[in-house]
Order: structure tokens, then sequence, then C-alpha cells
């Protein structure tokens, strides 16, 4: 019984000392991944077995064939169990990340959810008061000049026709959220929708003074639907038209890049602050103040920050890609998307 205690003693002893050091090395790796935590921990833990069984084996003074085959099966064994618990370990700490990243995409988009909510909320609270406001006045007739009723008519049918596309962003992004998108894709000459989003934009540039300048040449054929390609298109002119000071100039253009073709709208807006450019095409995201519609822009505001988010969803949608970065006095959104053969 003597003897198997002071086994015990002696193994405890040499296994102590290794796990010291293990104890040591975590410490010092303790800003390190978790694949590497787990690693230092497999290894301490087997290196104390080898260790154990290594001192009592040279105290029982084996002779030095059996002390090497000793060694030999434990070291074969320690190679097997560190082996297994470092892929072991691997998954478990991908499966960790993952779930970490998960929580933070979850609280991301719970974010999102109030933003939007609180921005839509605003976006139709405040047409509403403004039209029932004007309601109220047509109704007791406390306007009756012939001026001033039909100005109120105007702007009920402004305001009617803002929040309506207000609607028509919140249909759009929840059917692309939802996956219940469903594309119609053939060749479309991307020349004909940008002509066709162009002649719409023209009076609001005209009423702000902004030129509108495309190429005349280098148009390609795009795998597209037509009717998302031209909400694309549309988006961003509308919001370059929204961001550009007076007398300022949209410019469109277009090319071939491999087997993808693109567009660019590019703008003289003064440039987006650098943190805000991965945000941009967050829902419900509108970057500083500055940069937010305010009432008389043109019959533009009031977009609840879900253009750009729209952009990239239907882009995303053709296979293709939504990129923005500041050029120059302004900014440049480039579309990407698969050429026609």
């Amino acid at each position: 019984m003597a003897d198997l205690a002071l086994i015990f003693a002696v193994a405890l002893a040499a296994a102590c000392g290794v796990g010291l050091l293990g104890a040591a090395a975590l410490r010092l790796l303790r800003g390190r991944s978790i694949t590497v935590h787990i690693s230092v921990l497999l290894a301490t833990t087997v290196t104390a077995v080898v260790a154990g069984v290594a001192v009592i084996a040279e105290a029982m003074f084996l002779s030095p064939h059996d002390l090497e085959v000793v060694l030999i099966t434990v070291s074969a064994a320690a190679v097997v169990s560190v082996a297994v618990g470092w892929l072991s370990g691997r998954r478990l700490a991908a499966a960790a990340v993952w779930a970490d990243q998960a929580r933070e995409r979850e609280r991301r988009i719970e974010k999102g959810r109030r933003d939007l909510v609180a921005w839509v909320s605003h976006d139709l609270r405040t047409p509403l008061a403004g039209l029932r406001a004007m309601a109220e006045a047509l109704e007791d007739r406390v306007v009756a000049d012939r001026v001033t009723v039909d100005e109120y008519h105007r702007r009920i049918r402004v305001e009617t026709d803002r929040m309506t596309r207000l609607v028509d962003d919140l249909f759009e992004l929840s059917r692309i959220n939802a996956g219940a998108l469903r594309l119609s894709l053939s060749p479309v000459p991307l020349g004909d929708v940008v002509s066709d989003a162009l002649a719409g934009t023209a009076p609001l540039a005209a009423a702000r003074r902004i030129r509108l300048v495309a190429a005349e040449s280098g148009w390609p054929v795009v795998v597209a639907s037509e009717p998302e390609l031209t909400r694309v298109v549309g988006n961003l002119l509308l919001n370059a038209v929204r961001y550009t000071p007076a007398d300022g100039t949209v410019r469109v253009e277009a090319g071939r890049d491999g087997e993808q073709a693109w567009f660019a709208v590019a703008d003289t807006c003064g440039g987006i602050p650098e943190p805000d450019l991965p945000r941009l095409f967050d829902v419900a995201f509108r970057g500083e103040p500055a940069r937010t519609p305010t009432p008389g822009n043109g019959g533009l505001e009031g977009s609840g920050g879900l253009g750009l988010a729209i952009v990239r969803g239907l882009v995303e949608a053709h296979g293709g890609r939504v990129e923005v970065g500041n050029v120059g006095d302004g900014c440049r959104f480039v579309v990407r998307l698969p050429l026609a053969a």
C-alpha cells in the first residue's frame, strides 16, 4: 500500500508540474482565439499523463527496451488524443464564433426593425397631420379663396403621392426580406432603362437646377428583370438628385468588365463620411443630419431610408452587387450585373 501511495504521489507531482506550466501558458495566451486555448488545454492534459507515466516507468528501473516500448505506446496515444481533441476543439470554436455572429446579426436586425418603425412612423405621422389639418380647413371653409383652395388640393395630392411611395417601398422591402421576390430574367438593354429613368427624374432635377448627364454610347445588354432594374436605376437617380445641391451634376455611365456589365451614378453631393459608407445600404439609415431630407426638397423628402436598401436587395437578387465610394466632389454608386450573351 505504501508503494502504491508513493507511485501516486510521484505521478501527481509530475502531472502538477506540467499543469502549472499549462496554466501559465493559458494566462499568457488569454487574448488569443478559442482554438488556441483548447489546443493548449489538450496538450497540457495529455502531456501531464505522459509525464506521470514516464516518471513512474523510469523509477521502476525498467530495461531500456521496456521503457522505450512504454514511452512509444504512451506517445502514440498522446498524438491521437491531441489530434482528435484539436479537431473537435476547432469545431467547437467555429460553432461558438458562429453562434456569437448569429446573435450579433439578430441584434443588428432587431435594431434595424426598431429604427425602421421609428422612421416610418415619423414619415407617416407628419404628412397625416398636415392632411388632416388641410382637410378640416376645407371642410369648415376656413379657407375660401380659390388660390388657397387650389394650393391645399395640390399639397394633399403631393403628400398622398409621397405616402404611396413609402408604402410601396415597404412592400418591396418586405418581399425582398421574405424571399418572395420572383424575377423574370431576360436580356434587357441597359441604355433604354436608364433613358426612361432619366426622363422620369428630369422634372425634379430641373426644379432644383441639377444637370443630368448620360454617356452617349457603351450601354451593354444585361440579364435582368426589367421592372426591378428600372426601380434600381430610378432609386439611385432620385438619391443622387436628393443630395446634390442646386447647380450640381448627376452623371450616369456604363460599360463592360469581363462577363459583367456595370453602370454608375455619380453626383456632386460633396462626399459621404467614410464611417457612413459601410452602413449606407442599411434599412432606415440616413447618416448625419446634413444628409437627412427636409421639406421643400423638390418633393423628395420622406423616403424612410428605404431606397438604397431596396437597391441592394434587388441587385443581389439578380446575382450582382452594388458599391459606393467617394470620388472628387461627390460620391459614385456602381452596380454590377450579369452581362447578356
